[in-house]
């Protein structure tokens, strides 16, 4: 149980860093994560609420490192 909630903090962030990565484009990153979050809980592997809002958390961090990344390499 603990393994998921650690995974939900971190993953989610990295994966939108990461598809901005390969994409040149934060907004896009951001919308496949969440497609892919989204099939995870269709497929019944979030069983919380809670999970959910630590993803949804992950994701905001990820989204402001991205943009900062965007930001910075465009100095």
């Amino acid at each position: 149980m603990v393994l998921k909630y650690l995974s939900a903090l971190l993953l989610p962030g990295l994966m939108v860093v990461f598809f901005t990565r390969v994409a040149y484009n934060h907004v896009l990153a951001l919308v496949l994560t969440v497609a892919l979050i989204a099939a995870s809980v269709y497929k019944g592997y979030t069983d919380s609420f809670l999970l959910i809002v630590v993803d949804a958390f992950s994701l905001t961090f990820g989204f402001f490192l991205a943009n900062q990344m965007r930001s910075r390499n465009k100095k």
